[in-house]
């Protein structure tokens, strides 16, 4: 993959790239203009976990929920990892769906009454909340910006542009979907925004394990692949803080909301980043291991930058995300905080979060040919967004077929972090029960796809090879 491209060349991809968001601008205009019309069902019940019940049983199924839960997702994700080839997550994210009412719930209704009761239900909430908060922080710190040197215009337009193409598929497919499986409670608007942001998120801690596993992270496709993640990541939830905003304010107060938001990044920016930069630099200095006082001064920015983010109104992983954004990624620092954290939340707080997840998703509010023809559209379209999105800009940047369409596969990858962004939708009300099993499903497809589908496109060649060649006409050299 070239790293600079030429000027002409890199005139017609701004070019093409300011035009699509012009183009995207309009479609969703029209598409609201024709939304704003439509009326939705009345709201369903809702079926949500109540208040925190006092009995002294509870705590004991509870922690022998979280044992159990453990022990799955451990088994599931060295199942899929060794005969499946899969990565462990989706082994995981499987073993919550097991948990839950569509399979366990199914097959022995008295077994997942005594396992995962209702009163254990605020619980887990709780406990997977807090997992995703401390894994969105992890996530942050991973944020590598540097991956852009060198690639910029190529990783913006293909970034964007497996964005665009999803949320405008995503928004037009909601023109079918409001009336069907929505509320009258939630505008047109607000549906249509998640519900096409929702289709435009990449998973970028799979794929990144995906490469590293494979050690193609650093070729030239596979940085690629990196960096057009980080951007795309940066850029879905960006909108999605948006969308939160929106949906969690009249319109009146909507515009309060942002500007607060953009105040808050401002102060993470242009003051709390010089200070942690200091912080981080002190502590890069000392020979001696992280200390108990240092470490809890991260956490406690953790969990304030999460608080003020949630006050706002706008979520509290926000806050935990963009705060290990703005750490330095590299050093002694940070080596430390991702020792300490990354064991407890990948194999306790996880777990939990899908095994949350799993208790929600409900596989038999699909009963009817309809529901499972909707379904499979969903992920038709997602995949068609991102995919295809990804493929033609890739293409427009000057790699070639082969790659273009790796690179399509590697974004069309979702796993955890849509499942975060549906679990979102769905406490906010802005998506029913039904939207978020359908969407559940279209990214456990999606993700599991990925593997077997990087192994046909390589072909007889190996993955490193190809993932190294610049052009589809350096296939000559590497077949001989």
């Amino acid at each position: 993959m070239q790293t600079a491209l030429p000027a002409t060349r890199r005139l017609r991809v701004f070019g093409s790239y300011a035009a699509m968001l012009a183009a995207t601008a309009l479609v969703y205009l029209w598409i609201r203009s024709r939304g704003e019309q439509l009326s939705a069902p009345a709201p369903a019940e809702s079926t949500g976990p109540g208040v925190l019940p006092q009995h002294s049983t509870v705590l004991a199924h509870f922690l022998l929920a979280l044992a159990v839960i453990t022990v799955l997702a451990r088994f599931f994700g060295g199942f899929f990892r060794r005969y499946l080839h899969q990565p462990p997550v989706i082994g995981e994210m499987v073993a919550g769906l097991a948990l839950g009412p569509s399979v366990l719930g199914a097959i022995s209704p008295a077994a997942y009454d005594f396992l995962l009761p209702a009163s254990t239900a605020p619980y887990v909430s709780v406990i997977s909340k807090v997992g995703v908060v401390l894994f969105m922080f992890l996530v942050g710190l991973d944020l590598d910006l540097k991956l852009l040197r060198g690639q910029t215009h190529t990783a913006i337009a293909i970034s964007h542009a497996s964005i665009i193409f999803p949320f405008v598929l995503g928004a037009g497919l909601a023109l079918s979907m409001y009336p069907l499986y929505s509320s009258h409670d939630v505008s047109f608007t607000v549906f249509s925004l998640f519900l096409g942001v929702s289709m435009s998120v990449t998973a970028f801690p799979v794929l990144a394990r995906i490469l590293v596993d494979r050690r193609v992270q650093h070729t030239p496709l596979g940085a690629a692949a990196l960096a057009c993640a980080a951007v795309d990541d940066a850029t879905a939830w960006s909108l999605l803080a948006f969308v939160a905003a929106v949906a969690t304010s009249q319109v009146g107060d909507a515009a309060w909301t942002v500007g607060l938001v953009l105040c808050y990044v401002a102060v993470m920016v242009f003051v709390v980043r010089p200070l942690a930069s200091r912080f981080v630099e002190r502590e890069q200095r000392s020979q001696e291991p992280l200390s108990h006082t240092a470490f809890a001064i991260v956490l406690t920015a953790l969990l304030l930058s999460a608080v003020a983010t949630e006050a706002i109104g706008i979520h509290a992983l926000f806050g935990a995300f963009l705060l290990g954004a703005i750490l330095p990624n590299k050093g002694r620092l940070p080596d430390q905080i991702r020792a300490r954290l990354l064991d407890v939340v990948l194999v306790l707080f996880l777990p939990s979060f899908f095994a949350f997840t799993g208790m929600r998703t409900q596989i038999g509010l699909l009963d009817s040919a309809r529901d499972w023809w909707v379904c499979g559209l969903v992920i038709l379209v997602a995949t068609l967004g991102k995919f295809g999105g990804t493929f033609c800009a890739a293409r427009l940047t000057g790699l070639g077929w082969r790659q273009s369409a790796m690179l399509g596969t590697l974004m069309n990858t979702r796993g955890l972090m849509e499942l975060i962004v549906l679990n979102l939708g769905l406490d906010m009300k802005v998506i029913t029960p039904t939207v978020f099993t359908m969407m559940i499903i279209m990214a456990i497809v999606t993700t599991f796809a990925t593997t077997p589908v990087l192994r046909l496109l390589q072909g007889r060649f190996g993955l490193a090879e190809v993932f190294a060649i610049r052009r589809d006409a350096d296939d000559e050299r590497v077949r001989a």
